[in-house]
């Protein structure tokens, strides 16, 4: 019998880009946003914790505000993704243009391509906002790392009141998967302030840079307001994603 895992939004991971414009309001500012891809990083296991393997793409169910979404391609693990026609059938085979990067690949090769040759900053959200999945997000941000293979270099934050440098930018992926391993969960979330160090950090390097931010969002002791961040963001030329 074919299981069903319905993903929650609490622990999908929506990948998107943060716009370099920021226009200031009265009460706060409104940040535009153009969503270039969403990826959903799902680790299934059993009551015993462990990985269930061999999943397909009719096991799944994705809704988003109710209603349920088709996927354009899937993978397990390390293999490559593949298109879909229908939700829950693969593809027999991709075509050729499919193969040269057709527009509609949203997948992890598509933003591994966007950010080749950046030096790429990790920040994770180890608040008690994300105690419940902390262990699910942190088998995400693995996955993601793995699959950053033409970034030039990376570097692990995390940061639930104060920001920790896990990890300096490095090539060495091992080193920034014992890193993340090495993370606990904290207590308070001040998004801002360790945003704003890490991009102040990743602004310190030549060539592209990139920062990308896993975490569900709250601040609740941040004294650095999301202007500030905006601002610096903009003026400094660094990319921001959130997930």
């Amino acid at each position: 019998m074919v299981r069903k895992f319905h993903l929650a939004a609490a622990l999908s991971f929506l990948l998107f880009l943060v716009n370099e414009t920021a226009t200031r309001a009265q009460d706060s500012p409104d940040i535009h946003v153009v969503v270039n891809m969403v990826q959903l990083n799902v680790a299934v296991t059993d009551n015993k914790g462990n990985y269930i393997t061999g999943l397909k793409p009719s096991d799944f169910a994705i809704y988003e505000d109710g209603i349920r979404e088709k996927p354009a391609t899937f993978a397990e693990g390390d293999a490559p993704a593949h298109r879909l026609d229908d939700l829950g059938q693969e593809a027999s085979s991709p075509s050729p243009d499919a193969a040269a990067g057709s527009s509609d690949g949203a997948t992890a090769q598509t933003f591994d391509q966007l950010i080749s040759g950046s030096n790429v900053f990790v920040l994770f959200d180890t608040s008690d906002y994300m105690y419940r999945g902390f262990v699910f997000a942190q088998d995400a941000i693995s996955e993601f790392i793995r699959s950053l293979a033409k970034a030039d270099k990376i570097a692990f934050y995390s940061y639930s009141r104060d920001l920790s440098r896990v990890a300096p930018l490095t090539a060495d992926r091992g080193q920034l998967l014992q890193a993340v391993r090495s993370t606990v969960a904290g207590d308070q979330a001040a998004l801002y302030n360790a945003l704003l160090l890490t991009l102040k950090d990743a602004a310190q390097n030549r060539g592209r840079k990139v920062v990308v931010v896993f975490s569900n969002g709250p601040d609740n002791s941040s004294v650095v307001p999301p202007e500030d961040v905006a601002e610096f963001a903009q003026s400094s030329g660094v990319s921001i994603y959130m997930i």
